[in-house]
């Protein structure tokens, strides 16, 4: 790796910092198209941007946009932002609080609402709303208020809240040793041929697409931590399958990631390819029966649905249940009778 040297930042700006190696085998690509796979949620113009102003290194020397990335470069870019995107703010967003007491809250979290802030989402999160209604609110080991745990943006379902900081090192120490339980309900691409089973494989970050993660199962190699999904198939409708995944560990897009490992990617899952037709037929009126549930839907079919934990302080085992949202109902309800009608031709 060859020596970095610093890169100048000006006073009283803050910058987002990306940094990171092109694998072997990449093929050359210009730069400010390669950084689109990377980075989340960076535009074109935001790269032409950071490219003009010169803060896009490689191997610690400023590239232009049209530069072409070979295996082994080292990425540096930095991006300015306003100061107000550093900070939290608090704002007055309506939370579903399902349980509430002195130590924790449990909040059933819509679909499309962001956990914390982050690259490109610094407003209108689910944290963003909870300093407005409650105040000192513990940090996790990450700076982040309350959070024990977090789901994706566009899952959505169940997650504990600490408000003190017994809370949240009982409850983080808790899902550390496994013994919390969480249970989600997916709708996967495929028939699923076993009605139940147990995927391991650690999970890490894809090699060649930094957005997304995948399996690694060479128990020598570094990358990747331990991950298990244990499943069951709840409804086979066909073309795709309904399934409860039940988590032992909580790795980034565990189940996401497990399920199009096993040939089963999640149902209009955009980031994993699950937006797309992976089974039926070629007719087109199923290419449209298929659009229409992708309209009805139009997010990854995913749902936590079950949480449990102990209580930090009373000791009791509390378990809560949220309702799939209406709209992973009604797509279930359109494969359910497209289903039937198959079976009765």
């Amino acid at each position: 790796m060859p020596n970095i040297p610093d890169i100048p930042e000006e006073e009283n700006v803050l910058y987002e910092h990306h940094s990171f190696r092109v694998v072997n085998g990449q093929q050359p690509l210009r730069i400010d198209k390669y950084l689109m796979n990377f980075i989340e949620n960076a535009t074109r113009n935001k790269i032409q941007v950071a490219a003009k102003d010169g803060s896009i290194f490689v191997n610690g020397k400023v590239v232009k946009s049209n530069y072409k990335v070979k295996p082994n470069d080292h990425i540096t870019v930095k991006f300015e932002h306003p100061p107000h995107e550093n900070l939290l703010i608090a704002e007055d967003i309506l939370i579903d609080i399902v349980y509430e007491d002195d130590d924790l809250l449990v909040v059933n979290k819509p679909a499309g609402m962001v956990v914390h802030p982050g690259h490109g989402n610094y407003s209108g999160t689910l944290i963003n709303g909870l300093i407005y209604h409650f105040e000192n609110l513990p940090n996790n080991s990450s700076d982040r208020p309350g959070l024990v745990h977090r789901i994706d943006k566009d899952t959505s379902g169940l997650l504990v809240v600490a408000k003190t900081e017994q809370a949240m090192a009982h409850l983080s120490n808790q899902f550390a040793k496994k013994t919390s339980e969480r249970e989600y309900v997916a709708l996967v691409w495929g028939n699923m041929k076993e009605d139940d089973g147990t995927i391991e494989g650690k999970i890490g970050r894809h090699p060649k697409n930094r957005l997304q993660n995948t399996v690694y199962l060479d128990d020598e190699d570094e990358k990747g931590k331990p991950a298990v999904t244990h499943y069951k198939v709840i409804e086979r409708l066909g073309y795709v399958t309904l399934v409860s995944c039940k988590l032992e560990t909580g790795r980034t897009h565990q189940i996401r990631v497990h399920m199009k490992h096993i040939g089963h990617t999640l149902f209009n899952d955009a980031r994993y390819g699950g937006d797309r037709i992976l089974k039926g037929t070629t007719f087109s009126k199923y290419k449209q029966f298929v659009d229409n549930c992708f309209k009805i839907l139009p997010r990854q079919a995913l749902h936590a649905k079950t949480l449990g934990f102990q209580h930090p302080t009373k000791g009791e085992f509390l378990k809560f249940e949220s309702e799939v949202p209406e709209d992973i109902v009604q797509c279930i309800e359109k494969w359910r009778h497209y289903a039937k009608h198959q079976d009765n031709l």
